[in-house]
């Protein structure tokens, strides 16, 4: 996980990697010795920096100082596509803080096209290639041998996770099958344009979390957690979205989803599906979700059972599309499928609403003009 510096200085690490440890542990402390150091010199020695680092010509009025800038805000200022110039720094000297970013953002002072670019605005993220060893080897007709390997510290969060999801909630699924014929005809309609126009490509998962949020706010129980003996009732949809990554799956969540468009959708799960791959998450990112959406059918599952997402109520699981042989108004025709799956808690929802929520999402995605117009 990628921790922001505060200042400047040289990274201490206290503990091994792969340690366990208590939590409230310190791992590492940031000495600016070094920084001060530094300083010391340049206030004590002008005529050397001034001899290292010669100067172009003309006045000092005449020529740009560089404004100062915190690291924090830095990034912040690059992943929102801002330029330091936009900000006015409130710190010593001038000097531009996080709280200074925040502040602009917030105060919708930014620039029409970038006040619609930050909320959803994309990383692109050069990967390194992968230099360590497989730890899964291809097996050998030589021998018998075996490898022991510690289990991850997400491993065991996952498999914890997963094991009180089965145990503490009465989960049942239910199945439905959607004709994705009208999706598929308008996202090959309209997937140049879409792309020219937000520099995202047009999925399948954005009319899945627009269909979700409309069924959700028809059928809030489905949208519910259990607390003890109180039910909470959710009036918004933060939609967790299943992501594999090479150290296992993570569900980083689409918080308030019943406001976004497709593109701000499709947008901002690109942005979080490359953060969850390049293990840039934070906890925020995966904290707070009400409903989750998982597709098994990217690796070719053509039907599962997606376990609940504790403490959510319910799971939405989308499988692999195939074409088969259905019967529509007399007669057998080819269409493009796919079975979609319900996992819920039946503590909290009863048959009636999960099959009639899954209903309502096969409804609507199979005429998609509905999700436009929410009848």
């Amino acid at each position: 996980m990628e921790i922001r510096s505060e200042h400047d200085g040289e990274l201490k690490i206290l503990v091994e990697e792969g340690q366990t440890i208590e939590i409230g542990t310190k791992i590492a402390e940031i000495d600016d010795s070094i920084k001060k150091t530094v300083r010391k010199v340049a206030e004590t020695k002008p005529e050397t920096i001034e001899k290292e680092a010669p100067q172009p010509e003309g006045k000092q009025s005449d020529r740009e100082k560089p404004q100062k800038i915190s690291p924090v805000a830095a990034k912040m200022l690059s992943e929102a596509g801002l330029e330091a110039g936009e900000v006015t720094g409130t710190g010593p000297a001038g000097r531009i803080t996080k709280a200074d970013v925040q502040k602009l953002v917030e105060s919708g002072r930014v620039s029409e096209k970038k006040k619609a670019e930050v909320p959803i605005k994309t990383e692109q993220v050069k990967r390194p290639q992968e230099t360590s060893k497989p730890l899964i080897q291809k097996l050998s007709t030589a021998g018998r041998s075996e490898r022991r390997l510690k289990m991850s510290t997400l491993r065991k969060t996952i498999s914890r996770r997963l094991v009180a999801a089965k145990n503490e909630t009465a989960m049942l699924t239910t199945f439905n099958e959607l004709d994705m014929s009208h999706i598929l005809s308008l996202r090959n309609k309209y997937k140049e344009p879409f792309q020219k126009k937000y520099g995202i490509k047009l999925g399948f998962m954005s009319f899945f979390v627009k269909a979700a949020c409309i069924a959700l706010a028809e059928f809030p129980e489905v949208n519910a957690r259990l607390e003890e003996d109180d039910i909470i009732y959710h009036d918004y949809c933060d939609i967790s979205i299943a992501v594999s990554t090479p150290k296992g799956l993570v569900v980083p969540v689409i918080f308030d989803a019943q406001q976004l468009s497709l593109a701000q959708i499709e947008t901002k799960i690109d942005y979080i599906a490359s953060r969850a791959r390049d293990n840039k998450l934070t906890i925020e990112e995966m904290t707070g979700g009400t409903f989750s959406i998982t597709n098994g059918g990217v690796f070719g599952s053509l039907l599962s059972t997606p376990i609940i997402n504790s403490p959510q109520t319910a799971i939405l699981g989308m499988h692999k599309i195939e074409d088969r042989p259905i019967a529509s108004n007399g007669e057998v025709v080819i269409r493009p499928m796919m079975y979609i799956a319900l996992s819920y808690d039946h503590r909290i929802i009863d048959g009636k609403e999960s099959v009639s929520f899954l209903v309502r999402v096969k409804e609507l995605l199979e005429d998609p003009s509905r999700i436009l117009l929410d009848v």
